[in-house]
């Protein structure tokens, strides 16, 4: 039987099952593809999170940036174990991740990089150089879906201090960053975390003072952060994560214990979901959809090793998860092969 051509043209993203593959495939725009499917349970047995980079000041040791990065699997709980380094020591660095492979973003080393570098997490070892950003990136913050990466919210050199530079990769493939768009109100250091659909950045320092502003944008499309609303409080170097439904905006500060929470596809004001049982500033979260977790961070006067987490879609106070492996560190990116950013 020969095959007839639709009446209509036919619309991206329309199903059909290939009998002669005996596969499910869509529509792209330009030809029909196979639909894949992948899961962190399927690569690495479990969500994995990974933690890197920071800094290590006296209280607990000679004061140094480091290069270490720890992983945990975050349906269970437990320590941290060693999982590789980064290429330099590096303080104030992003981290993003799809399912198969986790970015980190610039940092301080010392001097603003514009390094970017990734891991394969199903694995362990060091990182590999991906390429680079626009402009040197310290403390910035990283958003990303299956498929994209956007880093904002940084302190650069290139402008001094606050801008608003907005930079997007395609996580799958190397390359340098290209340009996104600019951020509605200019801070740095923010808090990040991301729907499939939707990247959300919380706080930061607006220079000349932190804010409470949380701002949004379409991952998918290209253009300037938006209005969402505000949290309860200013803040800068909060720790976010996210399910596809729910951002957890922690406050970032040493002496404030207290966690948000926001409906990431609606537009409003944070609402209160619980505390931490100390405030830390500067520390790194990820989540596996069900879990929040926070680990590390600064809380006067020395660096936590400490991981804690929440039940995304309830409220509530923090549940204590174990430790870092290595140093106790502020300063360390996040991320993981299944949060809310990620389809599915």
């Amino acid at each position: 039987m020969i095959e007839q051509r639709p009446l209509q043209p036919t619309p991206v993203g329309a199903l059909r099952f290939n009998t002669d593959s005996a596969k499910l495939e869509y529509f792209d725009g330009n030809q029909y593809v196979n639909i894949t499917t992948d899961s962190p349970e399927a690569n690495t047995g479990g969500t994995r999170a990974l933690f890197g980079g920071g800094y290590r000041n006296a209280p607990t040791g000679p004061a140094g940036v480091l290069n270490e990065i720890t992983f945990v699997n975050l349906d269970s709980t437990g320590n941290g174990t060693d999982f590789g380094n980064l290429a330099a020591n590096s303080r104030g660095v992003g981290a993003l991740a799809s399912r198969s492979r986790g970015v980190f973003c610039g940092g301080y080393e010392p001097g603003y990089s514009n390094r970017l570098q990734f891991v394969t997490i199903a694995s362990t070892g060091n990182t590999t150089d991906f390429g680079d950003l626009t402009i040197g990136a310290y403390h910035p913050t990283a958003h990303s879906n299956s498929t994209r990466g956007i880093i904002t919210s940084m302190e650069s050199s290139s402008p001094l201090g606050t801008n608003n530079v907005m930079n997007y990769i395609t996580i799958a493939t190397t390359g340098n960053a290209v340009d996104f768009g600019d951020l509605y109100d200019t801070a740095r250091n923010g808090g990040g975390c991301a729907s499939p659909t939707r990247g959300i950045i919380n706080g930061g320092y607006g220079n000349p003072a932190n804010i409470n502003v949380i701002q949004y944008f379409t991952i998918s499309t290209l253009g300037n952060s938006a209005d969402f609303g505000d949290m309860s409080a200013a803040s800068t170097g909060g720790a976010s994560s996210s399910s596809a439904i729910r951002g957890i905006l922690q406050l970032g500060n040493s002496t404030n214990t207290t966690v948000e929470f926001v409906t990431i596809s609606t537009l409003g004001n944070a609402s209160d979901f619980g505390d931490l049982t100390t405030g830390r500033s500067s520390a790194a979260a990820a989540s596996n959809c069900l879990r929040a977790s926070i680990a590390g961070g600064h809380a006067s006067p020395v660096p936590k090793d400490e991981i804690e987490y929440f039940q995304i879609m309830t409220t509530g106070n923090s549940i204590d998860f174990g430790d870092l492996s290595g140093n106790a560190r502020s300063q360390l990116g996040g991320c993981s092969n299944g949060h809310g950013g990620l389809a599915g």
